[in-house]
């Protein structure tokens, strides 16, 4: 086939779970010590790269060691980013590194875009618990590179970015992005999901059948983003305090007693005043046919860029609780740039969010004539003809760098 796919064995780390392999299996520390892991197969990585002498190598921000073993081997490099180009324009970018000595910035500093940003974006400013949430990138943990520091080292040696975005979404961050850092900005455009395949599972389709067109609200936060117990709790009351319909999929991390946990987060007689409903439920679910199903009507998630583009497409009306990173400029993006969809009210010091604001988003979202400019964006991410051309652009744009 045309792609081939290379195993790369992780060493033993100290406090890494064993067969640990991705981010979504470990905790908030075990995902630094898996970037400790991926360090280990540089021999294994300089060794293929040996053998296959590629013309062009795409890698991540957690691997910019790479460039050392491409550029011998007159291998370009091009760091491929899966984040917002709103987030690596506010946060990853040399601008942020403060003063002659290029000391990293405080939580305080982060309060206010860097030097340059540009003066169409909406998001001059963030508050003080999104500040200090993206104090993360900052800090280094067991002597490693902060993320910053990794990103930064990438994207200095490599030779391009590359960014899953497009001009027409986020045209003044790339251009901001390709100033700052002094490189070619290659766009592949936004990721639409084909259509699901199959059928949807029989007891939620019986269960989505017996209400009207539109009228349930489906919240999932992703693989990776987990409600504290009192966040989960304020999500289902404000819920349930909408008087619609709501289907929730509520995760933990991996490891954790989910029985345990969801009971934490489950107001008391919460089951019993919302039977017949109400589903909380946690697991997998097929989320693309629930988007779809003709009576869900609004989507409350997390901000994930994936998750935002398959409620789009779906045809949902969005409500965005964003709970960490990239989430938080992502939300911004879409509801103040872009117009799409409603933020549920934090409070600023510490992003506390009430029962009150997840059902005024909900009301929001859901109220007449209130579509934003949804309809707009899901023509787009809906043109077959619009996707051909990005994929095409970004096709021709790599050949010819890579050729160059």
């Amino acid at each position: 086939g045309a792609v081939a796919v290379a195993p790369l064995r992780l060493q033993r780390v100290p406090g890494l779970p064993e067969g640990a392999e991705s981010t979504a299996e470990v905790s908030a520390d075990g995902a630094e010590l898996l970037k400790v892991a991926v360090d280990g197969t540089r021999p294994q990585v300089a060794a293929l790269l040996a053998e296959l002498r590629p013309d062009a190598l795409l890698f991540d921000f957690a691997t910019p060691w790479v460039t050392e073993l491409a550029a011998p081997l007159g291998i370009k490099a091009l760091q491929f980013s899966v984040f917002s180009a709103v987030s690596g324009a506010y946060l990853m970018n040399p601008a942020r590194r403060l003063g002659a000595g290029g000391q990293l910035p405080t939580a305080d500093d982060l309060t206010s875009a860097p030097a340059g940003f540009p003066p169409s974006s909406n998001i001059a400013t963030v508050p003080a618990y999104q500040a200090a949430d993206f104090s993360y990138v900052f800090t280094s943990f067991h002597g490693e590179p902060c993320v910053y520091d990794r990103v930064l080292a990438g994207v200095k040696a490599s030779d391009a970015l590359v960014i899953k975005t497009c001009f027409e979404m986020e045209g003044p961050y790339i251009n901001y992005l390709t100033a700052q850092h002094g490189k070619p900005v290659l766009v592949t455009g936004p990721v639409v999901p084909e259509p699901p395949q199959g059928e949807l599972e029989e007891r939620w389709a019986k269960w989505l059948s017996s209400f009207p067109d539109n009228a349930v609200v489906f919240a999932s936060f992703g693989s990776e983003t987990f409600l504290p117990a009192a966040a989960a709790t304020e999500l289902l009351l404000g819920l349930e305090s909408t008087n619609r319909p709501f289907f929730v999929v509520l995760n933990f991390p991996k490891g954790t007693d989910t029985k345990a946990e969801l009971a934490k987060g489950t107001p008391p007689g919460f089951a019993e005043r919302t039977k017949g409903r109400g589903v909380v439920h946690t697991g997998w679910v097929q989320q693309q046919h629930i988007l779809r199903h003709r009576s869900v009507g609004c989507f409350v998630n997390h901000a994930g860029l994936s998750s935002v583009v398959e409620g789009l497409v779906a045809g949902c009306r969005l409500v965005l609780l964003p709970m960490k990173g990239d989430q938080y400029l992502n939300a911004a993006l879409f509801a103040r740039d872009l117009r799409v969809g409603a933020e549920v009210a934090r409070r600023d010091s510490d992003g506390w969010f009430g029962r009150g604001d997840v059902s005024d988003a909900v009301d929001t979202a859901m109220a007449d004539g209130w579509e934003g400019q949804g309809i707009k964006w899901r023509d787009f991410l809906m043109d077959d003809a619009v996707q051909k051309r990005l994929a095409d652009d970004f096709v021709t744009d790599f050949k010819k760098f890579v050729r160059a």
